[in-house]
């Protein structure tokens, strides 16, 4: 493969850059803000996103998408990643949930669902994770969902679902075959949000930040039978096809982030003066950008393979485990140096880097923990030794 930006690709590419780097960009202080200005504004961003062509760019042209293949995305979402707000200004933030309908919905989900979530008219949210459950051991989720006189009754609670807040409906993973093995045992259920018993309970603040990420209680929710997503105990087979691409989703984002992020530093060394001389001149300083070159590169070939292997068929599940945790890390590091050369003004909201710290090292926990990610990844790895078939990284 080659690691060049596909001519093909490039013009978008480039139209995304100057759309999020001269509009979204300069919005972030409205959009931070909330209220009708927040959504005025983005409102407004998404329309001209919709005019100039540059809407819901990964999502299948037969969904009304720019169907842009697997990898080519991948060098898109990259500057669009610039942003949180970058998502939702471009329609891409419903992707994983319309791949997923796209995939398993009946014709009626697909029709009440899956057209109004690529055209952005509602939002998705998806519900797995619990209070007081080791959520990176999801076979522990104890949401349960039982037929009742034709329909389905959940019963629990779940939390971080977010944009709950603002969501047209959730999907939820929760226990229909309590006798079945465990990875059989959970099913994946459609629900609307103004569902009778669905009541979000708190948003959620992450490290100061209030995101959406909420606390949902099912109270005796009842929903139809035809809302169970696919078949009964598929929920795990569901959410691995659902979680893979969206954690390369998140790679390709945290690269954005990372980009901004050195482009902050790398400009602050070199406009600011300090003991006699630019900062770009000391050591230290130049130690900050070598480090951080050095971590974004490599990020970035991990999470361009990753992406490559995906394109061509295969699960690449040591690829996507090793990519989800170097990615984050990357960012978290290149995100610190950054604010460590702004000194006080990094600290503060003047510049982007405050917020993105935060969101960095969110990264580390959310789609899973590093820490079981770099043990699932070795465990596979240990696995092909132990077969005697060994890991060749040239034929990778």
């Amino acid at each position: 493969m080659s690691f060049e930006v596909p001519a093909s690709v490039r013009p978008v590419r480039d139209a995304v850059h100057a759309f999020m780097t001269e509009r979204v960009e300069p919005a972030e202080p409205a959009l931070g803000r909330g209220g009708d200005e927040a959504r005025e504004t983005m409102a407004r961003l998404q329309g001209e996103a919709k005019a100039e062509g540059l809407w819901a760019l990964g999502h299948p042209r037969e969904l009304g998408g720019g169907g842009l293949p697997f990898l080519d995305y991948v060098y898109v979402n990259e500057v669009q990643g610039r942003s949180e707000y970058g998502q939702v200004a471009l329609g891409t933030l419903t992707l994983q949930d319309s791949l997923m309908l796209h995939r398993h919905a009946s014709g009626a989900q697909r029709e009440r669902f899956l057209k109004p979530l690529v055209q952005g008219e509602i939002w998705p949210s998806f519900a797995m994770t619990e209070p007081g459950v080791s959520s990176s051991d999801p076979t522990q989720i104890t949401t349960a969902a039982t037929l009742e006189d034709g329909a389905w009754v959940i019963r629990g609670r779940k939390w971080f679902t977010t944009y709950a807040d603002r969501a047209a409906y959730t999907t939820v993973m929760c226990r229909t075959e309590p006798d079945a093995p465990p990875h059989r045992a959970f099913s994946m259920i459609l629900v609307p949000t103004d569902t009778p018993g669905y009541t979000i309970v708190r948003d959620t603040p992450v490290l100061g930040l209030d995101g959406g990420h909420c606390e949902v209680l099912y109270d005796e929710v009842r929903v139809p039978r035809e809302n169970l997503l696919g078949e009964r105990g598929h929920g795990f087979v569901i959410a691995q096809e659902r979680l893979g691409p969206g954690r390369i989703f998140h790679c390709m984002r945290f690269l954005g982030q990372a980009q901004r992020a050195f482009d902050l530093m790398c400009e602050r060394l070199n406009s600011r003066t300090a003991f006699g001389g630019p900062l770009a001149d000391k050591q230290l300083m130049q130690q900050h950008v070598f480090d951080s070159y050095a971590e974004i590169q490599s990020a970035r070939m991990l999470t361009l393979h990753a992406a490559h292997r995906i394109d061509q068929g295969d699960q690449a599940r040591v690829e996507i485990g090793v990519v989800k945790v170097v990615a984050a890390r990357m960012l978290n590091a290149v995100v610190d140096r950054a604010i460590q050369v702004h000194g006080a003004q990094g600290l503060t909201p003047d510049t982007p880097l405050d917020a993105m710290y935060r969101h960095a090292r969110a990264g580390r926990v959310f789609d899973g923990p590093d820490e079981v990610h770099v043990t699932t990844t070795a465990r596979r790895l240990l696995r092909e030794y132990g077969e005697g078939r060994g890991w060749e990284f040239a034929l990778r």
